[in-house]
């Protein structure tokens, strides 16, 4: 059986994450493989944060994120702490807490296990308020 694959074009320019947490930070899954493949799902998104509260958040599940537009300050419990820009490629492992930040804004590109993450996913895919 043939299947089909999905397309969103030019999803960096036209998808507008939601509202996550505090007044500026949001997120939104573009695409969810949970219905499809529920016993090893992954989900991809985008991550904008804008100037003002940082995010502090502890990981759930994994997660990697490549930065592509605007720059970011990513700090974790260890006192790494970096200067992320267009290209930085980061993984966030299950029990990781990171910190996030921006003079500006940020726009990262997410991959997770959304499977993994269910206290912060609904049934379609799309996570709820509060989760990152």
């Amino acid at each position: 059986m043939a299947l089909p694959f999905t397309y969103h074009a030019k999803a960096q320019s036209t998808f507008k994450p939601p509202l996550i947490a505090n007044e500026n930070a949001f997120l939104g899954d573009v695409q969810s493989s949970e219905n499809e493949n529920p016993d090893k799902p992954m989900s991809c998104g985008f991550y904008r944060l804008e100037k003002g509260t940082p995010l502090v958040y502890t990981y759930t599940y994994d997660e990697m994120k490549i930065i592509v537009e605007g720059k970011f300050e990513i700090a974790d419990e260890t006192g790494q702490k970096v200067t992320a820009t267009p290209g930085d490629v980061f993984y966030f492992p299950k029990g990781a807490t990171i910190t996030f930040t921006t003079d500006e804004y940020g726009l990262a590109f997410f991959v997770g296990t959304p499977g993994l993450r269910s206290e912060s996913h609904s049934r379609t895919g799309q996570r709820k308020q509060g989760a990152l």
